[in-house]
């Protein structure tokens, strides 16, 4: 479901520009950066925050 909101998102931004997504747990981690990478899309960095790690993605 985590990526289906953010693909969501990512589908309102022009090509080229940003998303920065907040996730928890191991599973989120793991799907959303492949299935945006699946989509075409750029993963520009993945730093851990707490508990948490912000993925920032750049729209193909």
């Amino acid at each position: 479901m985590t990526f289906v909101r953010t693909k969501l998102r990512l589908e309102r931004l022009k090509s080229g520009e940003t998303l920065s997504v907040r996730l928890r747990g191991e599973e989120p981690l793991r799907n959303v950066p492949r299935a945006a990478r699946d989509e075409g899309h750029t993963i520009l960095g993945i730093e851990a925050d707490g508990d948490t790690h912000i993925v920032t993605i750049r729209r193909a």
